[in-house]
């Protein structure tokens, strides 16, 4: 197949690891024939001090014309003054939001070989293979926001339909997985939470009668996670929720580094970035963890592409990399330099060959 491929490095450790994920698309596509044509564009730090916009319209018109967009990571201490009138996130908010991609996916699922790399027991990390789905475009995040000297308002908003659409993704998610549902809110407290809940429990009900559906606080799911997360099948929750919980279940697999994610709409369009942030502090040193970025580009092929056997192949190659000793410094033995970024993607590139 031919497919066009925006690439959006951003800034930090983002360039380095989205070259990772292009060479091993490149590889993918000469080993099963297909035509992939990569265009790079500007996003978040690096977009404002090329043109001052975070998000410049060049940089949206090629994702809107393209089959998939896969990005590195956005921000930066060069960036990150609160009060700046401009500040690279707002071109990934802009993004999401221009591209309609309101389910994020985030799947996590223990590699045997990294069980000492996380913080938790090895008997609580027993079997689980759980996906986050994170309302993406509204929420607090989205909501109208005002200050002045002495306070300040984030607006939290969320319609119905906004919230059916996403329990209806993640419900269909979990019919093709192990049949279980938690739906995560705060109803005790939140009036959006209430009607999350509301709203989850009427579709659930009508829908997906065969779904095992769970109901959780935030605040008791973050404990949850860490206390017995392979119970979890598919977690559904709203923006900032799923968000701060994500982060934490990265620690199930001992790095953030490991993590990928696709925000997905109504179309085949997709947009692919690994969970972990731009990690100024690492930048340009040749350590970053590129396995978040290649699975994320895995994602890609199943989901933008309809490549099934080209993920699959790319996902088996990540794990035997791994199985064969490839670690980066994130995800290495107590005291081991690890491999460098290159070094890991060149492994996992071995490994589809």
């Amino acid at each position: 197949m031919e497919a066009v491929i925006t690439v959006l490095p951003g800034d930090g450790i983002g360039p380095d690891v989205t070259l990772c994920a292009r060479r091993v698309l490149e590889t993918v596509g000469d080993a099963f024939g297909h035509g992939f044509e990569f265009r790079q564009e500007l996003v978040g730090g690096a977009a404002i001090d090329a043109c001052g916009d975070p998000l410049p319209p060049a940089t949206i018109g090629s994702c809107e014309a393209s089959d998939a967009i896969l990005l590195g990571a956005v921000g930066g201490p060069k960036w990150s003054d609160p009060k700046a009138a401009v500040r690279p996130e707002q071109g990934l908010l802009e993004l999401r939001s221009v591209l309609g991609v309101y389910a994020n996916l985030r799947p996590l699922k223990i590699y045997q070989e990294l069980v000492g790399a996380s913080p938790l027991k090895p008997e609580i990390l027993d079997g689980v293979d759980l996906l986050v789905v994170r309302e993406l475009t509204g929420g607090i995040y989205f909501g109208e926001k005002n200050r002045d000297a002495n306070w300040a308002s984030d607006l939290c908003v969320y319609h119905t339909h906004e919230i059916e659409r996403i329990v209806r993704v993640a419900a269909k998610l979990a019919q093709g997985r192990r049949k279980k549902l938690c739906s995560v809110d705060k109803a005790n407290v939140l009036e959006t939470s209430r009607l999350w809940r509301e709203t989850t429990n009427n579709i659930m009900a009508a829908e997906f009668a065969d779904i095992e559906v769970e109901t959780l606080l935030v605040d008791a799911a973050a404990m949850h996670l860490l206390s017995r997360p392979g119970d979890f099948d598919v977690i559904v929750t709203e923006n900032m929720f799923g968000d701060i919980l994500t982060d934490e279940a990265s620690m199930l697999a001992g790095s953030m580094g490991m993590l990928p994610s696709a925000s997905l709409g109504d179309s085949a369009r997709g947009l692919y970035e690994p969970i972990h942030g731009s990690a100024p502090d690492i930048a340009g040193r040749g350590i970053a963890n590129p396995c978040g970025a290649i699975a994320s580009a895995a994602l890609l092929l199943r989901h933008s592409l309809g490549l099934e056997q080209e993920a699959a192949a790319v996902e088996t190659a990540i794990s035997r990399a791994i199985a064969g000793g490839a670690r980066t410094v994130d995800i290495a033995e107590c005291g081991d330099a690890g491999v460098s970024t290159t070094e890991m993607t060149d492994a996992i590139i071995r490994c589809l060959n």
